[in-house]
């Protein structure tokens, strides 16, 4: 067996294909070689694991990936590879084909990473047999051409699916709890912002971005020569611009961001944002709470069947209503400009939009009212009434709103 040293001076003395003025022989010559990097990448892999089963990097009081960095891989790389070094062991499939070279490292690592989130998500973990499926599944993803970026997406499709067999859980993608935004200074006098947020508030910025960072051709006719970076940079700064004009405005009765909602008719897969992808079913419920909510249901094939007009919910003449009854969030107390109007019965089941059937929540109280067990009722006295999860008051006694805090229920009751 020849030794790498060999292979690898086979490899740097390579000689050009010849050339018949068609390209076919290069092309044939850079299939094989694409065969031979995912090969080499997967050996790669193979070894990581190897190095990390000895626990060497652990004795030295290191990591197996700072060895990688240390060794002359770069930070990413060694990541991708210890994920799939420690992936590798209970997908076998996906290990014979990556060993056979037919799966490049980031189609391998794509379908580490979607198993790791369904299992994450899945209620008591992944047996063996659904493991199994979910990487048979996607392995067919894999083969029929799609992108790592595909895979992914098609994972976190199937991990909505099996997170909502628990009715307790909390997706990642729903919970603002994970929420962060952080921007620093940094030395060159810039400012550097990221931000990890859930799939609502990412698809607002995704679609109010997009819309303002579109190509546009230069004064001589040109294309853009702007990177999509820089275009994404200054549609940041005009929509920047365009809130501090509209928050010298009222904006009591106006819409929120339109966000159009795809839903299969079998409803065997979910609901799926145009950006973001799969999202919940309290998500895609929440939405419709409070914006312009375009619906449309798609048939097997993914034509659609029904598209549902554009529901503006609350009207300015309601919202005003609610502000002058509300006067704030019904939970927290937070400014009426800072809040959406919450439909007590849901629209999607059936609830009127009227006076009596919507109050003032702001998005943090929005959330816990459709994921963490707090209802809102309208009382006798026509005003909301929060009832908390078990958790918090085993009695889950009605609390006033925030505006009316200091009232008891038997006060609403005379």
């Amino acid at each position: 067996m020849a030794s790498i040293t060999e292979l690898r001076d086979t490899l740097v003395s390579l000689p050009s294909p010849p050339d018949d003025g068609s390209g076919r022989a290069v092309f044939e010559r850079l299939d094989e070689l694409r065969v031979v990097r995912n090969v080499l990448d997967h050996q790669i892999a193979v070894h990581i694991a190897l190095l990390d089963a000895y626990g060497a990097a652990a004795r030295a009081g290191s990591t197996t990936r700072s060895w990688l960095i240390e060794m002359g891989m770069p930070p990413a790389v060694a990541c991708r590879g210890v994920r799939i070094a420690g992936g590798l062991a209970s997908l076998p499939k996906l290990a014979d084909c990556a060993a056979d070279g037919y799966l490049s490292a980031e189609c391998v690592d794509a379908v580490v990473r979607g198993i790791a989130s369904i299992d994450k998500r899945s209620p008591a973990g992944l047996s063996d047999d659904d493991r199994q499926v979910f990487e048979t599944k996607l392995l067919t993803q894999v083969f029929s051409g799609a992108t790592p970026a595909e895979i992914n997406d098609h994972a976190r499709s199937m991990a909505v699916r099996v997170a909502a067999t628990d009715p307790d859980a909390v997706a990642a993608g729903d919970d603002a709890s994970l929420n962060s935004v952080h921007a620093r200074v940094t030395e060159e006098g810039r400012v550097a912002i990221t931000a990890d947020v859930t799939a609502v508030i990412g698809e607002k910025f995704l679609s109010m971005i997009d819309e303002r960072s579109c190509p546009r051709p230069e004064p001589d006719g040109a294309e853009d020569r702007r990177s999509v970076g820089e275009r994404r940079a200054e549609g940041l700064e005009l929509l920047l611009d365009q809130a501090a004009i509209g928050a010298a405005m009222t904006a009591a009765g106006a819409p929120r961001t339109q966000v159009l909602v795809t839903i299969p008719a079998d409803g065997a897969d979910p609901a799926r944002l145009p950006w973001v992808g799969a999202v919940t079913e309290s998500t895609a419920r929440r939405l419709s709470c409070d914006g312009g909510v375009a619906e449309i249901v798609l048939d097997a094939e993914g034509v659609p069947l029904q598209m549902g007009t554009t529901k503006r919910l609350f009207p300015h003449h309601l919202r005003q209503a609610i502000i002058v009854r509300d006067q704030c969030c019904v939970k927290c107390g937070a400014p009426a400009a800072h809040t959406q109007v919450h439909h007590l019965v849901h629209w999607a089941d059936g609830g009127p939009t009227d006076l009596d059937n919507g109050c003032l929540l702001c998005q943090r109280c929005h959330t816990q009212v459709h994921h963490h067990g707090w209802q809102v009722v309208m009382g006798p006295d026509r005003h909301p009434w929060l009832t908390p999860p078990v958790d918090i008051d085993p009695r889950r006694l009605p609390r006033p709103a925030y505006n009316r805090r200091t009232m008891r229920l038997d006060d609403a009751l005379v």
